[in-house]
């Protein structure tokens, strides 16, 4: 699955839902889910790893959906490289 099928994905699955709960409380959601993939990285199997960064992604797309914004025009700016010296690897 690439990002715009997950965005895709999150918002026919969820969309209706995550806009009742609102932008305040899905970035809520969101630090949550960041701070539990902190504690696997550190603690954690590679399977509760793996668990905690799809959660992550999920919420991330769930925030963009909410606020409008399209994931893949927004990690476009990585497509060659560092978006600031667009060296390959980063020159900076």
């Amino acid at each position: 699955m690439d990002i715009a099928q997950l965005q895709d994905v999150i918002e026919r699955t969820y969309g209706d839902r995550d806009r009742a709960r609102g932008v305040p409380s899905t970035v809520a959601w969101l630090a949550e889910e960041i701070g539990e993939l902190a504690q696997a990285v550190r603690k954690g199997t590679k399977a509760q790893q793996e668990h905690e960064f799809g959660d992550v992604l999920a919420w991330v797309a769930t925030l963009a959906n909410q606020m409008g914004v399209n994931l893949s025009e927004c990690i476009e700016r990585y497509a060659n490289g560092c978006p600031r010296c667009a060296a390959l690897p980063c020159a900076c």
